[in-house]
């Protein structure tokens, strides 16, 4: 019997009845969703460039004064960028994190509280794209398919959306086949009938694509990774951390004409699983040991020395990505990129190791797995700018269409970023949700909501096991919250938990309503 192909994969997806227009697609590397638009550079207009590295978290950055050295090129380009050292992400993983990075609002108002979540529909004009509209070339790529599925939804705003397998050497996604609805093939094949998870919904067809995989692994060599290339979660997508930034370096010098752009470039590394190549493997076997701290009621009970090993691995999977990041900032400093454009560095949610929980699947909001790099290098920027005062990622739209001298649109629920048109406002409160088990457009009534108030932090934890609880810590002197104030300073407790709490009925007011 010959071998089975993955185009003979695709014949039998078909005959599942919700495919039979299969054979008429074609796989595409790159998909331009809008043609025929002059695509003319203004000479005094510039552009906005943004990388979002997955999962990455700014605790771990030596940019940020980390004691390992995982980011050298970041430092590079910090000495000429406005760094934020005090910037939370409005979610703790990639659904809300990125829904919010992307439309300027929090996950209470966007409602992409689920994994693999959508936007609610009336919001979905409210997106960067769509505000800064057809005067710049529009761009989106995300290896990440919980992020395409959000790009999709802003497809008409969207001038060239590039599938997420484009840059991959191994990739058995079925979904981009389906150019007519993607999100609905992604979710019916790559999420449920083949997902490459323990056990397969379908066992006809979740072993075949098992064994196709497995024969496309099986031909796949490559020193670089002798253990297998890293992989997107439980998606048949694998790639090289060298191909898919020579993909995107590709892209940009073709692009490199189409003035002014917005391309939002959103990479899967370094989240995990952490695979680094032998050059970097093993780079962090030292005396580092960070702080000891007690596992969380909420956290899954990892010991301590695995949590150190994982942080290890992921810390030498960073170094890893910003090795190969520096090819990038090296075309773009030589090709005057950065003249043209605004460059922006950040992630879309951290990623922690510590109090027995490692990874940002949790209910837990502390500070490493909400707290992104912030990094924004402007046109024509020499020397560095140092932010302390605590900012969001909603405050990153409005922030690129001021620089950009569009309109900020009422909707948005940022402010401007202090250094780049915003002020210090210490009374200000930022917000971040944890609400992935609670049903989308209900109100809020299984979560954690963490408050960001000056240096104050409060996180309510609400629907779990047990009575609502608060904890309560103070940035300026426990940046390591080991120090829960809450009982102790009951004062400060009772205004903040009160602002929090009306926020929140406020908001389930309006779901009600």
């Amino acid at each position: 019997m010959p071998p089975i192909t993955r185009r003979d994969f695709l014949k039998l997806a078909a005959l599942t009845g919700g495919a039979a227009a299969m054979g008429s697609t074609q796989k595409f590397g790159i998909e331009t969703l809008t043609q025929g638009r002059s695509l003319a550079a203004s000479p005094d207009q510039k552009g906005v460039i943004i990388f979002v590295f997955d999962a990455m978290t700014a605790r771990d950055l030596s940019v940020y004064g980390y004691p390992r050295a995982t980011t050298p090129n970041l430092e590079r380009l910090a000495a000429r960028s406005t760094v934020f050292h005090a910037h939370n992400s409005a979610g703790n993983y990639t659904t809300p994190g990125t829904a919010s990075l992307l439309t300027g609002t929090y996950p209470w108002t966007h409602r992409a509280l689920n994994i693999s979540g959508l936007i609610a529909r009336k919001y979905v004009n409210n997106n960067l794209f769509h505000a800064f509209g057809k005067s710049f070339h529009r761009i989106a790529y995300s290896q990440n398919i919980y992020v395409t599925y959000q790009l999709d939804q802003f497809g008409e705003d969207v001038d060239e959306l590039i599938n997420p397998e484009a840059f991959s050497v191994v990739d058995q996604v079925i979904g981009s086949n389906f150019s007519h609805d993607r999100d609905a093939a992604y979710r019916a094949f790559d999420d449920f009938l083949t997902e490459n998870s323990e056990i397969p919904a379908s066992l006809v067809f979740g072993l075949i694509s098992r064994l196709l995989l497995r024969r496309q692994l099986a031909l796949y060599k490559n020193t670089d990774y002798p253990a297998g290339p890293p992989r997107t979660s439980n998606y048949s997508l694998f790639f090289q951390l060298k191909d898919v930034m020579d993909g995107v370096l590709e892209h940009l010098k073709r692009t490199s004409s189409a003035l002014p752009r917005l391309a939002y470039y959103h990479l899967w590394a370094p989240h995990g699983p952490y695979r680094p190549t032998p050059q970097f493997a093993n780079t962090f076997i030292d005396n580092y040991k960070p702080n000891t701290k007690p596992a969380h009621r909420f956290a899954n009970d990892i010991s301590t020395s695995d949590l150190r090993t994982h942080r290890s691995h992921y810390d030498e999977y960073i170094a890893n990505v910003d090795n190969e990041f520096g090819r990038i900032l090296d075309f773009m400093e030589k090709d005057g990129l950065l003249e043209k454009n605004y460059l922006v560095i950040t992630s879309d949610h951290g990623e922690m190791f510590e109090r027995g929980e490692d990874g940002h699947i949790t209910p837990l909001l502390f500070d490493p797995v909400i707290h992104s790099p912030l990094i924004i290098s402007s046109p024509g920027q020499t020397s560095r700018t140092d932010i302390t005062t605590a900012t969001s990622s909603v405050d990153v739209l409005p922030t690129l269409l001021s620089l950009a001298g569009q309109k900020i649109p009422d909707w948005c629920e940022g402010q401007l970023l202090p250094g780049l048109g915003g002020t210090f406002d210490a009374q200000r409160s930022t917000f971040t949700v944890e609400a992935k088990t609670n049903p989308a457009f209900a109100p809020i009534t299984k979560a954690t909501v963490a408050m960001r108030k000056g240096s104050y932090k409060l996180i309510y934890y609400t629907g779990y096991e047990g009575e609502a609880s608060f904890e309560l810590y103070d940035h300026e002197t426990d940046l390591e919250e080991m120090n829960d104030l809450y009982p102790k300073q009951p004062a400060i407790a009772k205004t903040l938990r009160a602002e929090l709490l009306d926020t929140l009925l406020s908001v389930n007011n309006k779901i009600k309503s």
